[in-house]
């Protein structure tokens, strides 16, 4: 019964920005941390950006002073937005999400995952 969906992916080009959402169902959203990874062509799933229960952000060093990550825990959702995007950036892009109060930067440490939405970013 738990779901989690993406949406908001596409095609842009460098320099672009795109904002995308995650939205939760069948579990209460404010006791989970969300983290959003992205997995690129031939690459392993990576960190880009995560949200404490408490409203606290991380960020991969990749990412940092271009995504923001927020939540709207009366919506049940999560929002990552991209700028200034880069090619490397490309990726299928998951949000998860994670019940315990420490921040954690590693997929196995999630307990739900969403489908995936696919951004590329052409150069």
């Amino acid at each position: 019964q738990v779901q989690l969906v993406e949406s908001g992916g596409g095609l842009v080009q460098a320099g672009d920005s795109l904002r995308l959402s995650c939205a939760a169902s069948g579990l209460t959203f404010s006791w989970y941390a969300v983290g959003w990874f992205r997995q690129g062509p031939g690459k392993e799933r990576e960190f880009v950006a995560a949200i404490s229960r408490s409203g606290g952000n991380t960020y991969a060093d990749s990412v940092k002073g271009r995504f923001t990550i927020t939540r709207d825990n009366a919506k049940n959702t999560a929002h990552l937005r991209m700028n200034s995007l880069k090619p490397e950036d490309t990726g299928v892009y998951y949000c998860a999400l994670d019940h315990d109060v420490v921040t954690h930067t590693t997929p196995p440490e999630y307990d739900y995952w969403g489908q995936g939405t696919q951004v590329t970013v052409s150069s």
